[in-house]
């Protein structure tokens, strides 16, 4: 993430997204494959670790990832079309859809923001402990499923919808997305105009 500033002098926090043109792998249609949509293929990946049946379904490409997308009506795309930045133009709103951050196996604490135990007399190791989980009563001596606990935590696909493309640089393939977004560096990104 960064800031910058527009032509009034306020201040956006952008988050900066690097792209590179997507590229139609595969156009189906409702007579042969009973929906519309659109393949593309997005990154580079050597082609010696590429297996034939994936190269089939590349049509000879090399790409680091496959994606389908949906499209109403009948597709406008033709096979080896090219999608960039010129889709998009500074003041859209987009649906941005990628992966959380990975974080283990957490506690309740730290999951679902429990306060734990009190930090006062009679308390030795219960500081960060869940407490009681039911048991009897309605949950009828089992743990009742949806029960908040520890667990692993992270690694979730995260929707973010309304945010603001505030500027775009097609020299160095950027996109500066107005908000936080989800996911480490070098997370793959998913953007979807509204």
């Amino acid at each position: 993430m960064t800031q910058i500033f527009d032509d009034a002098g306020v201040v956006h926090p952008v988050t900066v997204i690097k792209t590179s043109p997507l590229v139609v792998t595969q156009v189906k249609n409702v007579e042969k494959d009973g929906y519309t949509a659109v393949q593309v293929g997005y990154g580079t990946r050597r082609a010696k670790n590429i297996n034939k049946p994936e190269t089939g379904q590349m049509k000879g490409g090399s790409y680091a990832h496959l994606k389908e997308f949906r499209v109403e009506g009948a597709p406008t795309f033709a096979i080896g079309d090219t999608i960039d930045l010129s889709t998009f133009s500074a003041g859209d709103t987009v649906t941005v859809s990628s992966i959380s951050k990975g974080k283990g196996f957490q506690g309740v604490v730290k999951r679902h923001g429990f306060h734990g135990g009190p930090r006062s007399h009679g308390q030795k190791h219960s500081e960060r402990e869940p407490g009681s989980i039911g048991g009897a009563g309605r949950d009828g001596g089992r743990v009742a499923k949806g029960k908040r606990m520890a667990g692993r935590m992270g690694s979730d696909r995260i929707t973010t919808k309304n945010l603001t493309i505030v500027a775009i640089n097609p020299e160095n393939q950027e996109i500066f997305i107005r908000g936080a977004i989800a996911g480490r560096r070098g997370t793959l990104v998913e953007i979807n105009a509204e």
